[in-house]
Order: structure tokens, then sequence, then C-alpha cells
């Protein structure tokens, strides 16, 4: 994406998004993305996550598969035609929070863009990150101590990158925003607030949004952390649902008549009962040490924001 990106965009009646929800993910991104969308003054595609803008990260996306996702600026425009004359357009996508360089790439197109960020506590984030990318088998290892000490990788740009603990530089995350827009243009929530009174922090939204916050939203509970019981389980799960193996292929034959709506329903129902528990507790020592690590981050954060992480996440106690 080029600097003339943004005239060709408009010369061309391109529909680019007036807001973005850029991260963290496993922070409440979903469930805020959900009750937004049903907001009759806001318009949010089915796509959650289009991931447009984070062109740093898109080689690292196709090696876990990309499709379905706007492989041009014209693709991405169409997510946003269906929305009705004086709606708000917005999108969700945590990996721009991540990425260096959907920021500025967000700015040349939208520089009058609202950005929504929310960020969790470090540990507690991390913990149910690995989870994830273990549920969507991004991750092969289940222990997150292990995990975290094989996370160093090599990305497809050739740099060294850390898969989890690059991601807790909130700071600098979002200096990378507020670099591009004016402060009253970008939102940061806790996650922890989100939790606790979850209307409160939706109205806020919407004020922020300047949409009408009287609305009636319903809470939505979404993207819950589950732990896989077995990776061989879930393979043989996953084997069966995409034909491989006689089993497979008989079950595939079975299902030939049934809409793929409802074999996927069927293949996501099968897996909550038998591939996900729930989480188990975290190891305390692990905690501890990553809070540690994490304290001078979670400082500066208070500082940046005016506010008293510290104490709110338990820092205090770590001396």
């Amino acid at each position: 994406m080029t600097a003339s990106a943004e005239p060709e965009a408009r010369a061309a009646g391109l529909r680019i998004p007036d807001f973005y929800i850029v991260g963290h993910p496993k922070s409440g991104t979903t469930a805020l993305y959900e009750m937004l969308r049903r907001h009759p003054q806001i318009f949010m595609p089915d796509l959650k996550e289009p991931r447009w803008f984070a062109s740093d990260l898109r080689e690292r996306f196709q090696q876990h598969g990309a499709e379905g996702h706007p492989g041009s600026l014209e693709e991405y425009a169409t997510l946003f035609e269906a929305a009705e004359p004086g709606q708000l357009v917005g999108e969700a996508s945590p990996s721009y929070l991540r990425s260096h360089a959907a920021a500025g790439e967000i700015a040349r197109l939208r520089p009058d863009a609202r950005i929504i960020a929310v960020l969790r506590e470090p540990a507690d984030f991390l913990r149910s990150m690995h989870l994830e990318m273990v549920q969507n088998r991004v991750e092969d290892e289940t222990d997150l101590r292990r995990a975290l000490e094989r996370e160093r990788l090599r990305a497809p740009g050739g740099e060294s990158v850390r898969r989890y603990t690059d991601r807790v530089a909130y700071v600098e995350q979002l200096r990378r925003y507020w670099k591009r827009f004016a402060p009253e243009q970008v939102l940061v929530l806790i996650y922890d607030d989100f939790r606790a009174d979850n209307d409160a922090t939706v109205r806020r939204v919407l004020r922020f949004l300047g949409v009408d916050d009287t609305v009636a939203i319903a809470r939505v509970e979404a993207n819950p952390s589950v732990r896989v019981r077995s990776l061989a389980l879930d393979d043989a799960v996953r084997s069966a649902y995409a034909g491989r193996g006689p089993a497979g292929r008989m079950l595939k034959a079975g299902a030939a008549l049934v809409p793929g709506s409802v074999r996927s329903r069927l293949f996501g129902a099968v897996r909550r009962r038998l591939v996900y528990a729930p989480p188990e507790q975290p190891d305390p020592a692990l905690m501890d040490e990553l809070r540690r690590r994490f304290k001078p981050e979670v400082v500066a954060l208070s500082e940046q924001l005016d506010r008293d992480l510290v104490s709110l996440w338990g820092y205090e106690r770590l001396g």
C-alpha cells in the first residue's frame, strides 16, 4: 500500500471503515465486535478479522491458512458494501495492535478513523493466548512453560521473533497509534473493566464512536478459553471431518446430503464435547515469573494511561 492509496480509494468510491478494534486477542475483542454489530447505527462484516492492514504479518497468516481473507484493497472494501447509508462502518482485527505496519496504513486511508484497543494483564493474557494457539493448532506444545522456552522462531521475512512475549509491548504498540492519530481518536480499554461492568464499558465505546448509547445491547460471551484434552484426539476428529482415512470417508459419504453449515456446527459440537475441557489452574510460580518480567511494562503503561494498573493487576505485591 502506498501513500497514493487514499486518493485512489476515494476516487474509486471504496467504503473504508470508520473505526477499528485493533486488539489484543483474548481480551474481549470478539465479544465487543459481536455487541457493536448489533447496534442499528453500526455495520461490521461477518468476517471478524479481515487483517488487511497488517501487511507485515501477511506471510505468517498464510502459513496457517488465509482462505476467505481479502487479497486486494478492492476485495477488502467489498466487505462493507452492505452497510446502509448513514451507518458507521467498523472492523475488528486483533493483529493490528501487534503489527508494525497497520497503524500507518490505516492512517493513510482513514486519518479520521477511531481506534479501539483492549489490554489484559500480561501473564493472564499469555496463558489465554497459548490455550487458543493450541486450540487452533498453531502451537503443538500444550505446556505453557515449555512453549515459552521454545517460543523464539524465524519469521517468513527472516527476522527472529518471540511467538508470545513479543506481544506484551503494550506501550510501544499504542505509541504507533498515538503517533498517527489525535488522542481523542484512540480509546484504550482494560479487559477487567469489560468483565466487571460490561454495559458501562460498551456504552463508553458507543459514546466514543458518536452513536446512540441508550440502545439496549445484550451481553455476549464469546471465544472462551478451553484446554485441548489430547492433540491426538483432536487430530482424529479433524481427520474424520475432513474425510481422511476409512472412517472419515464413510462419514463424509454419509454427510454428503447434509448442508455444509450444519456439518460445521456438528463438527464444532463434537470438538467441544470430546476434545475440549475447562482450562486447568495456571502454575502460580510461572505466573509470578511472568509478572515480575513484565512489571516494568505495566508500570510504564500505568504512567501512559494515568491509571494504577500496578495495583489493579496485583503487581505491587511483587516488590
